[in-house]
């Protein structure tokens, strides 16, 4: 049709990661242009939305009844249909400068577990919203992809991705991921244990970006070797009113190590099914972690010890998944390869 090609020539085609804590937009030709809280705050009253990401995070905990603050996105997959159309719109139209005619070809990285149903949301939310085209691809491909492995090779290698919502271990090889596992525990798992911890041992309640703060300044995986404290305040549980308290890196430590052993046994479990050739390539090269848990202060050092291998926290962890998906907008034979569709 005349007109479609006429649009297409404005259109700028989209990679997204679609995350349950942040979504990123990577555009044609011009890289990540968009890396915002995905959450949408809804007014209850007139059901229209108020706010989207990152003024939507702000209100987190401190709205008035009329105002609701959704996460549509629950472990990696869409939990609110209606929220998670409004966001991808509203993203959609923020890196197009809100040209509402722009209908882009838009890839979309899922997690490797997710069912047929739950891809099938992921599509239509996107064509909702305004895709033209809709490509989905597993994230620990597009995580690999962007962590600059050389997945076409024939020659194994192990992506570790630890989101918001799932933890996602791949052995990639000759394009294609020859043995996976995904769960779903990961960053927001771990701030709830904080929370949980805190709530436990100091009868004090805190939210989740109070716990998410924690995580980032003095959260570890292993023992530091420069002690950290952090003063976090919260709602007294006994006498109901504001307090403040210290808390050290060793008690987070403990408060995270539940959910980081069950990330550790999830990679153990995948390197126990890896063929034994593909084994021997990953002896030599290591494991590469991507995702915002890569972050976690001394993981890399934690991983080391548990499995004996080297271990490699890719150049820009957060962006990996955004930045192998994006990278197959201009490698069309490759994305015929990975995608899932």
């Amino acid at each position: 049709m005349v007109f479609e090609g006429f649009f297409r020539m404005f259109s700028k085609d989209l990679a997204i990661d679609l995350g349950t804590a942040n979504t990123l937009v990577y555009v044609k030709g011009r890289g990540i242009l968009l890396s915002e809280p995905s959450i949408v705050a809804i007014n209850t009253l007139t059901k229209k939305v108020e706010s989207v990401g990152k003024d939507a995070k702000e209100m987190l905990g401190r709205t008035p009844g009329t105002i609701e603050a959704i996460k549509p996105m629950k472990d990696g997959v869409i939990a609110d249909f209606d929220s998670t159309e409004q966001m991808l719109k509203y993203f959609i139209r923020k890196v197009h400068n809100r040209k509402t005619l722009i209908r882009p070809r838009i890839i979309i990285a899922v997690p490797s577990g997710i069912t047929q149903v739950e891809k099938r949301a992921v599509r239509d939310s996107a064509l909702r919203a305004g895709a033209s085209e809709v490509h989905i691809i597993e994230e620990p491909m597009a995580a690999a992809i962007g962590a600059a492995i050389k997945v076409e090779e024939a020659s194994g290698s192990m992506i570790v991705d630890i989101g918001g919502g799932t933890t996602e271990v791949a052995v990639i090889s000759l394009a294609g991921i020859v043995v996976s596992k995904s769960i779903r525990i990961a960053g927001n798992a771990m701030d709830q244990a904080i929370i949980k911890y805190i709530r436990s041992n100091y009868s004090l309640l805190i939210g989740e970006r109070t716990a998410e703060a924690i995580k980032i300044k003095i959260g570890s995986a292993f023992p530091l070797e420069e002690r950290l404290t952090m003063e976090i305040k919260g709602r007294d549980l006994t006498e109901g009113v504001p307090k403040t308290i210290l808390v050290k890196d060793d008690e987070i430590r403990q408060a995270l190590s539940e959910t980081v052993q069950q990330i550790v046994e999830n990679i153990r479990s995948t390197l126990e099914r890896t063929p034994p050739e593909l084994s021997a390539d990953i002896a030599d090269k290591g494991i590469v972690l991507a995702g915002g848990g890569a972050l976690l202060k001394n993981l890399d050092i934690r991983l080391r010890e548990e499995t004996d291998l080297p271990i490699t926290i890719a150049e820009e962890p957060l962006y990996c998944v955004a930045l192998g998906a994006g990278a197959m907008l201009d490698n069309i034979k490759l994305l015929k390869k990975v995608v899932v569709d």
